[in-house]
C-alpha cells in the first residue's frame, strides 16, 4: 500500500494507516494483536484522558484523544478484515443512535428540561434494547466497569423503576448503612469469614447509595480520598524523617501519632 507523507492528515489517513501496519509489510506487533491482547490498552488510554480532563491539559487531552480514537480504528480494522464491520459502520451506527435518542432534536418530540431529556434517553435506550423489565436493565450494566461506578449504574436505574429504591430521607440511607456496618461487626464476632467479605461488599454498595443521595459520584470521592492519602502518607514519612524516626520499624502508636500530627497540619 502506498502511503503519502503529509504536513496534515484526517480520519481517512489513520484508517490507511493501520490497515497498513495491519498488512503482510506493516508492523509484526501491530498485525499479531486481538481484541483481547490490547483490551487493557483501551481501558489504559481511557484513564489517562480521564486525567488529562482533571488535570485541565489541553494539549494533554488532545493527545489522549487521539490515542483513544486510535483504539477504536484498530479495533475496527480487525473487525474490517473479518468482512464484519468497518470504521464506517461504527460511524453510521453511532449516528443512527444519536438522531433515534434525540427525538427533541431530530423530530418533533417536545421536552421541559434536561430530567426529561435523560428520562427519554432511558426509555428509548430500553425500547431499542428490547428490554421489558427493569430487572434487565439492571444486568445490562457492564460487569466490566469499575465496582463504585457500576453500583452507582445499578442503584440509578433501580430509583427509575421505582424512586423509593433512591431513598427519600438521608436518615433512611444512613440507617441502612449503620445497619450493615452492625452485620459486618455481628460476623466478625462470629469469625465468620465468608459473612465478613460479603458485609464489606454491602457497606461499600451502601455507600455508594449515600453518595447518590447527596448527588455526588463515589468513585469521584473515592479518588479524592486515596489522593488524600497519598499526600498525608507522604507528609507523615517527612515527618518522621525530620523528627529521626525510623518509619519502617516505628510501631502502630508512633505512626498513629505522626498520621494525627500531620492530619491537624493539613486541617
Amino acid at each position: 500500500m502506498d502511503f503519502k507523507i503529509k504536513d496534515s492528515y484526517n480520519i481517512d489517513d489513520l484508517i490507511n494507516i493501520m490497515k497498513l501496519l495491519r498488512s503482510e509489510n506493516g508492523c509484526p506487533w501491530d498485525r499479531e494483536q486481538t481484541h483481547e491482547s490490547i483490551r487493557k490498552n483501551f481501558i489504559e488510554e481511557t484513564y489517562e484522558v480521564c486525567e488529562a480532563i482533571d488535570e485541565a491539559n489541553p494539549d494533554n487531552l488532545k493527545e489522549e484523544l487521539g490515542d483513544v480514537l486510535l483504539q477504536i480504528v484498530f479495533h475496527s480494522q480487525m473487525e474490517d478484515e473479518k468482512s464484519r464491520f468497518s470504521f464506517g459502520d461504527v460511524v453510521n451506527d453511532i449516528c443512527k443512535k444519536l438522531i433515534i435518542r434525540h427525538p427533541h432534536v431530530f423530530s418533533d418530540t417536545v421536552v421541559g428540561g434536561v430530567e426529561e431529556v435523560l428520562s427519554n434517553w432511558a426509555d428509548i435506550k430500553q425500547q431499542t434494547k428490547g428490554q421489558t423489565t427493569a430487572g434487565e436493565t439492571l444486568l445490562s450494566v457492564p460487569k466490566q466497569l469499575p465496582a463504585l461506578m457500576r453500583a452507582d449504574k445499578i442503584q440509578g436505574r433501580a430509583k427509575k423503576a421505582n424512586k423509593e429504591f433512591g431513598y427519600t430521607s438521608e436518615n433512611a440511607v444512613l440507617a441502612d448503612l449503620k445497619s450493615e456496618v452492625c452485620e459486618l461487626e455481628s460476623a466478625i464476632n462470629n469469625n465468620d469469614v465468608q459473612n465478613i467479605s460479603e458485609e464489606i461488599g454491602d457497606i461499600l454498595f451502601s455507600a455508594v447509595n449515600m453518595a447518590r443521595y447527596y448527588n455526588m459520584d463515589a468513585e469521584e470521592l473515592l479518588t479524592v480520598s486515596c489522593n488524600k492519602f497519598i499526600k498525608r502518607f507522604s507528609q507523615s514519612e517527612k515527618l518522621a524523617q525530620e523528627k529521626h524516626i525510623d518509619f519502617k520499624t516505628a510501631d502502630f502508636d508512633c505512626l498513629n501519632a505522626l498520621w494525627n500530627e500531620v492530619k491537624k497540619s493539613m486541617n
